[in-house]
């Protein structure tokens, strides 16, 4: 089986990469995720606020996946679910579904597989292993596609975005919420968010607090022991569902799988801002590359991709100079790592990450010790994005050093 571009997952990246490709004229697209039903994640999440950057409207998740598999649909592409891509050589596939072992060979790919919270046991939280302990992917799916009534008190592991939904889910549930555990010395997102949470459901954010353990009897949760970080005591939680959210992983088994090279900050594969990766005719959109921005940021980024890929079928980007893109200590990492031909990034900018909180200060990047261009003055914040225009490309100079990035900012860690 041919294609002229395979795409590797059907989430809000994928699917508006497919309607993009087939918008601009690319014949034959094929889409293959693993799930029985494409959408991603905003399938089974159910609050409102998705679409906004891209379909210039408000949709809760469901409808949000909807709307996204019914324009790649009506675009042409090829949808297939319950289809694997286990292996990737270069722009060849094998894909295992129903059908049997097909061999895909494509002109391009495209990785789109997301990113995923790191469950407990990649987060080293010793204790009994007991029933009760999900994520909030497993959460979300288990509520809002399973139709699961949970009770009893639940902790929630976390105080970023994706916390506050993941409470809303479990009283949604019939769950009661008994807090938010953060290691940081306060919650990360929105204060609104934090109000809501609090006058609506009377949910407290415990800061400075970390999981030590976790003890079950009969196979099932009991309690939770906390350590409050600034003074060293700790204390037992009865709880019968424990929930880690955030901690984002980019999915990236089959890009490491392909030898493709990894950024040692997103952890995802390193890409140019072409969305290029290191192996000729491999893209990689979404949040496999910048560990976890919204559904319709994500989407955004398939479309950036999927223009690179029509410029690179059609001739038009051949091998050009290559400047790596570096951030310093605290940043965590930045996305995309490279500059390609002063190729402007998705959405005209990069992504960062900061280790902690630190006030309002200035993103810098520099080459060669030389000031190319900053950012507004922005709040540093772990786990919220903080971002910088790519204004400054055209003065990269194709052959001096990387290109490194820096907070003007004193930032405070955890």
């Amino acid at each position: 089986m041919d294609a002229d571009v395979l795409i590797v997952g059907a989430g809000p990246a994928g699917l508006s990469a497919a309607a993009e490709l087939r918008r601009i004229g690319v014949e034959r697209v094929l889409v293959a995720d693993r799930e029985a039903e494409p959408g991603g994640v905003p399938r089974h999440s159910w609050h409102t606020g998705y679409g906004l950057r891209d379909l210039r409207r408000v949709l809760s998740g469901p409808a949000y996946a909807r709307a996204l598999t019914g324009a790649a649909d009506r675009a042409g592409a090829d949808i297939r679910t319950a289809s694997t891509v286990t292996e990737i050589s270069g722009t060849k596939a094998t894909i295992t579904s129903p059908r049997g072992v097909e061999t895909v060979q494509a002109a391009a790919v495209l990785l789109a597989t997301g990113c995923r919270e790191r469950p407990r046991a990649a987060r080293l939280v010793p204790g009994d292993r007991t029933s009760g302990v999900m994520t909030t992917g497993e959460l979300q799916q288990r509520v809002y596609l399973g139709g699961e009534k949970l009770s009893g008190r639940a902790l929630v592991v976390g105080a970023e975005h994706v916390s506050f939904s993941a409470a809303v889910t479990l009283a949604h549930a019939g769950a009661r919420v008994v807090a938010l555990v953060t290691e940081h010395e306060r919650q990360q997102s929105y204060a609104a968010f934090r109000a809501a949470a609090a006058l609506r459901w009377r949910i407290p954010v415990w800061t400075s607090t970390r999981v030590r353990s976790v003890a079950g009897a009969d196979g099932r949760l009991r309690e939770v022991e906390l350590a409050q970080m600034r003074t060293g005591t700790t204390r037992f939680v009865p709880c019968d569902i424990l929930v880690f959210s955030a901690d984002w992983i980019p999915d990236h088994a089959l890009a490491r799988a392909a030898r493709l090279t990894i950024d040692p900050g997103t952890r995802g594969p390193a890409v140019d801002t072409a969305l290029a990766t290191s192996a000729d005719g491999v893209f990689a959109a979404g949040n496999l590359v910048h560990a976890a921005e919204t559904a319709d940021v994500a989407a955004l980024s398939g479309r950036h991709a999927a223009r690179q890929i029509a410029a690179y079928l059609g001739g038009r980007r051949a091998a050009g100079w290559r400047v790596p893109v570096e951030v310093e200590s605290p940043l965590l990492w930045i996305s995309p790592n490279a500059v390609a031909d002063g190729t402007p990034p998705p959405l005209g900018r990069f992504t960062l990450r900061a280790a902690g909180f630190g006030p309002p200060g200035r993103l810098e990047a520099r080459q060669d010790g030389r000031l190319l261009g900053r950012s507004r003055p922005q709040r540093l914040i772990p786990g919220r994005a903080a971002h910088l225009p790519g204004s400054w490309l055209g003065g990269v100079d194709p052959a001096g050093g990387p290109v490194r990035v820096r907070s003007t900012g004193a930032i405070k860690r955890a």
